[in-house]
């Protein structure tokens, strides 16, 4: 199956040489292009079918290579998925226009942060000033969309209720409770605000002279559909295994990469205006400008939690709301994964069951010898 570190092998040296890359992308190409390959070294490893020893290759751990941290991704699952509580809940999505999205081109650890804080804030204002309740959510910012253009936006996992002023009290909400509009208005409000002030301070000084933030800002206050708030089909459960996805990569995984032949790309995307699954085929070099546009900021936190599920006290809170609610005491913990580790050859026997394995392929290209260079003096062009 063709997978993203056989396209980095073949066209990273030749991106590298004729596009403009940031300290970012060029470790992610390096650390893509040698996962799971010599480069990485390997060790011995027992196979837990026929107990024949065979050589592992070592993974990247970059959060950007959609073959790695399957273990963690699974934990970091089951961890949400023991949190939630027996009430119903909504997926909200924030947005922002095409025009907003350029600022990320130039500024991405700035607008990204700008971004998720303004949507944190946002529903917790809402929450006091239209429902009095203090509510939560777990938010994870998604960069792309399925064709991997770019495509800001944070998905959100919202409980319907939150505690009273004094802490005392459960407040239940229907999912047609939930004031929308007013959280729209409040989201374009402090986003805006936010913006100015991050220019005020000199963190964006990287726009060039002809990007105009006040036209910038204009277009985020007349743009009207912000915000997307909806109960998520198949419940919480389906909602964070869709997010689990991407908690340890970005824009693609390997199953979605159809075929790699003559420097063209293709892979699958589902198209949402028309709920139907598309192919797409690019050019090696755009395919890979697509990806390399997600690739967050070193130290960046995309997974952030606001209101009563921020990271602080969120046990305590998750314990209380249960005990409010009717139900004490925390849901029956899930067996921890298990991963089975097999050989090449027991793996290809066994396929068909889905078995998570970590046997590498024994006929992986050598990777290419990418050198370390500076950035281009001049400024990326849009």
């Amino acid at each position: 199956m063709t997978d993203l570190g056989e396209i980095m092998r073949e066209e990273g040296g030749r991106y590298l040489d004729t596009r403009f890359t940031t300290a970012d992308q060029r470790k992610a190409i390096r650390a893509i292009t040698g996962c799971r390959t010599e480069a990485m070294g390997s060790v011995s490893a027992t196979c837990e079918e026929c107990h024949a020893e065979y050589r592992l290759f070592r993974s990247c751990r970059n959060r950007s290579c959609p073959q790695c941290q399957s273990e963690a991704r699974s934990t970091w699952l089951a961890a949400r998925q023991a949190e939630l509580l027996p009430v119903p809940y909504l997926q909200v999505v924030f947005n922002v226009p095409a025009e907003f999205e350029r600022l990320a081109s130039y500024c991405p650890e700035t607008i990204y942060d700008v971004l998720m804080r303004s949507a944190g804030q946002a529903l917790i204002d809402v929450g006091w000033s239209r429902l009095h309740a203090q509510l939560g959510c777990l938010m994870q910012l998604h960069t792309w969309g399925q064709n991997l253009a770019r495509h800001l936006h944070t998905h959100c996992v919202v409980p319907c209720g939150g505690f009273s002023k004094d802490g005392r009290r459960w407040i239940s909400l229907e999912p047609d409770d939930f004031p929308v509009k007013a959280l729209s208005t409040r989201f374009r409000t402090l986003l805006c605000r936010a913006i100015r002030a991050a220019a005020r301070e000199g963190k964006l000084e990287r726009l060039p002279d002809t990007v105009s933030l006040d036209h910038v800002l204009a277009v985020v206050i007349a743009h009207e559909r912000t915000v997307y708030a909806k109960p998520p089909f198949g419940g919480p459960e389906q909602l964070l295994a869709y997010l689990a996805q991407y908690t340890h990569r970005v824009a693609i995984t390997n199953e979605r990469i159809e075929s790699y032949e003559n420097h063209q790309v293709t892979f699958r995307w589902h198209d949402y205006r028309d709920g139907k699954d598309k192919t797409c085929t690019l050019e090696a070099m755009e395919f890979l400008r697509r990806f390399l546009q997600h690739v967050p900021p070193t130290g960046f936190v995309r997974i952030r939690s606001y209101g009563f599920m921020a990271n602080r006290n969120r046990k305590q809170h998750v314990d209380r709301a249960r005990q409010l609610i009717g139900r004490s005491g925390t849901p029956r913990p899930r067996k921890p994964l298990e991963p089975i580790r097999l050989c090449p050859q027991c793996y290809a026997a066994r396929r068909h069951e889905r078995i998570p394995h970590f046997a590498p392929d024994p006929d992986v290209a050598p990777q290419l010898n990418i050198p370390h260079r500076p950035p281009p003096i001049h400024r990326l062009v849009v």
